[in-house]
């Protein structure tokens, strides 16, 4: 009886989680049957229609939006915006979480508290300033103002999280490392860093989706020729109002690549939250 008990709180279970994963995934759905549309059967109903005529679904619309320039150009915007941002966070971080918590040197915790304090400073704050100094130094609408920008605010939260994570590795498997003769810089890279794996790639994926989504630091340190799909998406619902044929597969095409990235790292992902769970 309580075998059969559990088997139906099983069942109970992975039914609820089937039709939350249903859920979730509608409006992905949704947006990709969209952008499978022509403008004028988009005006006759809603996307669900195409459910019961598939004919009218072609990739003419991604076809267009490949021949785009502008929404071609803001997509690899938004490539080399994103990737080094993520990859400078990580480095830096990863770097100055291994300092912060296993290396003596001068005002560490003062330091560290700094960083913590930066925490609370919230990013609109620093935007005019920013923008001033960007604007003496050459970098206000470039790709490299915005990158910085990103990686400037991330790095207080990244170091945080990879700080405290780190420092929960046990003392006594770095002292035996350095009782056989390996450097810092050998023990950072052949055992700090596989043990973190899982909180690194929770940090990479929680920045690259932060700066991949991002619009408000885009929309006032990109200018025309370096802005990403977010600011070039808001730019064509001004300009054209309901041009969906555009607006679709641009939209989704800006979704699939984090929805990608997260997938492809959610064994890690999942690993870091049990880990940070069971600490």
């Amino acid at each position: 009886m309580n075998a059969i008990r559990r088997g139906l709180g099983n069942g109970l279970v992975q039914a609820f989680l089937v039709v939350i994963g249903l859920v979730w995934l509608t409006p992905l759905a949704g947006l990709f049957l969209s952008s499978l549309r022509s403008a004028q059967d988009s005006a006759k109903g809603g996307w669900w229609t195409a459910l019961a005529g598939p004919g009218q679904l072609s990739f003419d619309n991604y076809s267009a939006l490949l021949k785009n320039a502008g929404m071609t150009q803001a997509f690899w915007n938004t490539v080399l915006i994103s990737v080094p941002a993520t990859t400078l966070v990580v480095v830096i971080a990863a770097l100055a979480g291994y300092a912060f918590a296993w290396l003596d040197f001068p005002l560490r915790e003062p330091l560290f508290l700094l960083v913590v304090a930066l925490l609370v400073v919230p990013v609109q704050i620093g935007l005019l300033p920013v923008a001033k100094l960007f604007g003496q130094l050459g970098l206000f609408g470039t790709i490299p103002g915005v990158v910085l920008f990103h990686v400037a605010y991330g790095l207080p939260f990244a170091v945080f999280l990879l700080r405290n994570y780190f420092a929960e590795i046990p003392k006594e498997m770095l002292e035996a490392a350095r009782m056989d003769g390996g450097s810092e810089w050998r023990i950072f890279t052949r055992l700090v860093l596989p043990v973190g794996r899982p909180a690194i790639a929770s940090l990479a994926i929680f920045q690259f989706l932060w700066v991949w989504n991002d619009m408000l630091v885009a929309l006032l340190f990109a200018d025309s020729s370096s802005q990403p799909l977010t600011v070039q998406l808001q730019s064509q619902i001004r300009q054209f109002g309901s041009n969906i044929d555009v607006l679709a597969p641009g939209a989704f095409l800006s979704l699939i690549v984090p929805v990608a990235v997260f997938f492809a790292f959610q064994r890690h992902f999942v690993q870091g939250v049990m880990a940070g769970s069971v600490k």
